[in-house]
């Protein structure tokens, strides 16, 4: 049980040192991976009070599952990047692009 909780302690050290990233206008903000290390912290630590377990091992064994899902099942948009202006395309092919205060904006540039 100790070399799971070590592992896992590892595991959920190394997800939070790749769970930020910066968007194109310089601001900080989680990635899919660190939401869903989160998420599945409180998950688990929900789960672990509600059956009686520990609940450092509980949000310890979320976090790890929630990273996997939030980092698999991340941001796939295809974009183009032309003279430094990234244009999107949804699910549908349909082009949008973030204006300089971070709305979206149908259409390309």
């Amino acid at each position: 049980m100790r070399t799971l909780t070590s592992g896992l302690v590892a595991l959920t050290a190394l997800t939070s040192l790749a769970a930020c990233t910066t968007d194109q206008y310089g601001n900080r903000r989680l990635n899919d991976t660190g939401r869903g290390a989160a998420i599945g912290a409180a998950a688990g630590a929900g789960v672990a009070a509600i059956t009686g377990g520990n609940l450092a091992t509980g949000a310890l064994i979320g976090a790890a599952g929630g990273a996997v899902i939030g980092a698999v099942s991340g941001d796939r948009n295809r974009y183009n990047d032309r003279e430094g202006r990234r244009t999107y395309y949804d699910n549908n092919g349909n082009p949008y692009h973030y204006d300089r205060d971070g709305r979206r904006v149908r259409g390309p540039w």
